[in-house]
């Protein structure tokens, strides 16, 4: 039986509970013009989504990467964010975790307070706890800085955890964090790229929407080791 006074689920943003590619595409290019760098096809953005917006722009350019952020958040601040869209289902699948008392999170590689406002405009901000996100002490490392271990152990001792995103990153992080993950497969990393970085304690769906609370119990029934 599930402890669910002693379960939390951490969320990552992009892919795993919205879809943004048309606002950051467009705040990416939007940067690259305005230091006359030649623009990147969607395709191409889209698989840099997930990692730091520095590192992001070091894929791309000698340039300083911060000039090129503080251009991508000039526009995305005031254009970008009202393009993003829940990804049909999650609301229910939101619900559903709440009603069986799990707390919920957001782990992001955006800026935290672009993602609070992004949540806030898509009317969830309600079902989470936290929302963890680029800060000036995170930069760096983004998702996988350690400070965000301690906060979680400090705020849910003796809880089991589970982390969900599409990304690497995120496999990496449930292994910062010594917990459980499920891999939601999006078109951009594969269920090999993902369980490559946690090949143990983790479940790959095709959709949020199959989160389930038969597949959450299945998937503790394995032991962190």
């Amino acid at each position: 039986m599930i402890k669910v006074n002693k379960l939390l689920v951490s969320f990552d943003l992009d892919y795993t509970l919205i879809y943004n590619s048309q606002g950051i595409v467009n705040s990416f290019n939007y940067a690259l013009n305005k230091f006359n760098l030649p623009l990147k096809k969607p395709n191409e953005i889209e698989k840099m989504i997930g990692e730091p917006l520095d590192h992001m722009f070091l894929q791309v350019s000698d340039m300083d990467p911060s000039l090129l952020s503080a251009a991508f958040r000039e526009f995305y601040s005031r254009e970008g964010i009202f393009q993003s869209q829940l990804i049909p289902g999650v609301q229910k699948i939101l619900k559903m975790l709440k009603k069986h008392n799990f707390q919920l999170g957001v782990i992001t590689s955006k800026k935290q307070e672009i993602a609070e406002e992004i949540i806030r405009y898509l009317k969830i901000r309600d079902y989470f706890e936290y929302v963890i996100g680029e800060t000036l002490e995170r930069k760096s490392l983004g998702k996988l800085d350690p400070t965000i271990k301690t906060m979680i152990s400090t705020k849910f001792p003796e809880y089991q955890v589970i982390v969900v995103g599409d990304h690497p990153k995120d496999a990496k992080l449930s292994n910062n964090l010594e917990c459980f993950f499920i891999g939601v497969l999006t078109g951009h990393y594969g269920k090999k790229e993902l369980k490559k970085e946690k090949p143990n304690n983790s479940i790959i769906v095709s959709s949020v929407n199959e989160i389930s609370i038969k597949l959450i119990e299945d998937l503790l029934k394995t032991s962190i080791t």
